[in-house]
């Protein structure tokens, strides 16, 4: 465990397998200003130890003994209730217990620090934001997004905010897109319709579109309750945004949206009758509101 402490900023833990890129990241982070401690972990089990050291109270937390901690079953060892550490910035692909695992296991604390991840590969950004990740970070990391990230860090503290937390209920989801190592977050209220491609999918919004590591399939699960319908194997669009739905030569097209960017899209015919009465369902029960 190596650290660079100046009092007044922010306690981080960086924990990468990769000597390397541990280093970098160490020193991007010490370079930070608001930055006031950097501690090192080379693994999972390093970056818990240097956590369990450091036990306090760095917010309010629910009372109770000093150091009595939590049995978490993902590790089998005693996992600190709390800890002065404020900020993990943590890869994933890590021998033993990997980054989103053991973001898991902060979970399970009192007070857990916010995690950010760092890491070479872009096909985890929606599992890195459903353990409630405040960040994702692509390697080769650069200054500024590391320093976009402390920003965001701050502005969640100064709101009062810890960290986000996975969708619940009716919440709108957040889709992380990452565009030339920059993570854009595309909320699902904002998306009009989907396009499969291949195994990844392209939400198409009123601003552009965007391409992620997610199956349509996926998605469809996931939407269902939000108001998208699955009209062909190879598109799923918002109902509340078809206004129409026409019979053509070749089959039933829906239009979604009005205007200049208005889409018209083809409706398989094993889907047609779904989409029918679901257009139905939601019109009975828009007149019934008013």
């Amino acid at each position: 465990m190596d650290s660079n402490d100046s009092s007044g900023g922010l306690v981080v833990l960086a924990v990468d397998d990769e000597e390397p890129a541990l280093e970098e990241l160490a020193y991007l982070l010490s370079e930070d200003s608001r930055v006031g401690m950097v501690l090192k972990a080379s693994d999972a089990t390093d970056a818990l130890r240097i956590l369990n050291s450091r036990q306090g109270v760095r917010e309010a937390a629910p009372a109770g003994p000093p150091g009595r901690g939590l049995a978490n079953p993902m590790t089998g060892t005693r996992v600190a209730e709390r800890t002065d550490i404020e900020v993990v910035f943590l890869d994933i692909r890590m021998p033993g217990l990997d980054g989103m695992e053991l973001a898991r296991v902060f979970s399970s604390m009192a007070v857990p620090p916010s995690v950010v991840f760092v890491t070479a590969h872009d096909d985890r950004a929606v599992d890195a934001y459903e353990v409630g990740a405040v960040d994702y970070l692509l390697k080769p990391l650069r200054a500024e997004r590391l320093a976009s990230a402390i920003d965001r860090i701050l502005a969640n503290r100064a709101a009062g905010v810890a960290e986000p937390v996975p969708e619940q209920g009716g919440e709108d989801e957040v889709i992380p897109v990452e565009l030339a190592g920059t993570t854009k977050l595309v909320p699902r209220s904002a998306v009009r319709y989907v396009e499969a491609q291949g195994d990844y999918a392209r939400l198409h919004t009123h601003e552009g579109s965007h391409l992620v590591r997610i199956p349509l399939s996926v998605l469809e699960d996931r939407w269902r309750d939000a108001g998208f319908v699955r009209i062909h194997r190879s598109f799923l669009v918002s109902l509340p945004l078809v206004t129409e739905l026409r019979l053509s030569g070749s089959g039933y097209v829906v239009r979604v949206g009005s205007g200049p960017d208005c889409a018209e899209l083809p409706v398989s015919r094993r889907h047609t009758r779904e989409l029918k009465d679901r257009l139905v369902r939601a019109t009975k029960q828009a007149w019934s509101q008013r």
